[in-house]
């Protein structure tokens, strides 16, 4: 059990982390894609030798070879649209504002079904709540989009769990920026800080979680087995984030949230 402050809010990432809506993310990835010359994103993917590593560079220069995914890649839907485009474009903040914006016109095609990521959440979400914690959403996905999935997940029971929702284009820049972390703590009246959580499947969440100056709880719901984890977490000075902690499901992180109240 690692040593961890008690936290007294916890905000969540949405896709891939508390509902699953990944058949419509990857069909609206490989739309954008399918686009990706006539944007004039192709000659700004990262270039030979500025990837993180090995499989990194495999995926931009598939990209850039067929304008589309790895039919691999596309079978697991294991990573997440916004790690994707940071592999792709890396620190071209330009070319991934354009890259989500053209994704969020696909993605229009798409939503609407939504689901729990796994059975059980709303259970957590309520338990949490019961023991004084402040929760809170905070994702990349377009506001809009968002309210919608919100009212459609569970018939919208979800919404009364949370103090504040905060949605990709509620912020000039989205994670792994840390300002829509930031907004959100600002609408709860709340400083960052090792009590401030935020949940999340992604090594952007991680980046972003570390750089608002809050404790990053890495949801291992793809199931990454650990050294898979050592490679998206090198800890290089390039690349010097890693989660506080990993858990594996809901479950896990409620235990984890009881030990650190001393409720468990």
């Amino acid at each position: 059990m690692p040593t961890l402050e008690s936290p007294t809010v916890i905000l969540f990432d949405w896709h891939a982390t508390l509902v699953d809506t990944l058949d419509a993310v990857y069909h609206a990835i490989d739309d954008m894609l399918a686009n990706i010359v006539d944007l004039g994103l192709i000659d700004r993917l990262t270039p030979p030798g500025e990837s993180k590593n090995g499989d990194d560079a495999k995926l931009v220069a598939y990209v850039r070879e067929h304008q589309r995914l790895h039919p691999k890649l596309e079978a697991e839907k294991k990573v997440s649209r916004t790690d994707i485009f940071e592999v792709l474009f890396g620190r071209d903040e330009q070319a991934k504002h354009c890259a989500h914006e053209e994704f969020d016109r696909h993605y229009r095609a798409h939503y609407g079904e939504v689901h729990p990521f796994e059975e059980g959440i709303a259970e957590v979400l309520r338990e949490l709540k019961g023991l004084g914690l402040i929760l809170g959403v905070c994702t990349n996905r377009k506001q809009e989009f968002l309210d919608h999935e919100l009212d459609v997940v569970d018939s919208g029971a979800w919404r009364e769990q949370f103090a504040t929702v905060v949605g990709g284009d509620a912020c000039s820049k989205r994670k792994p920026a840390p300002d829509m972390i930031l907004k959100a703590l600002a609408e709860l009246n709340r400083k960052p800080g090792a009590d401030c959580w935020y949940v999340g499947d992604s090594t952007t969440d991680t980046v972003a979680a570390k750089a608002a100056g809050i404790t990053n709880v890495f949801y291992n719901g793809a199931d990454w087995n650990p050294q898979w984890l050592a490679q998206i977490f090198p800890a290089t000075p390039e690349h010097p984030h890693k989660p506080d902690v990993v858990v594996a499901d809901f479950r896990d992180l409620l235990s984890l949230v009881k030990a650190c109240l001393g409720k468990d």
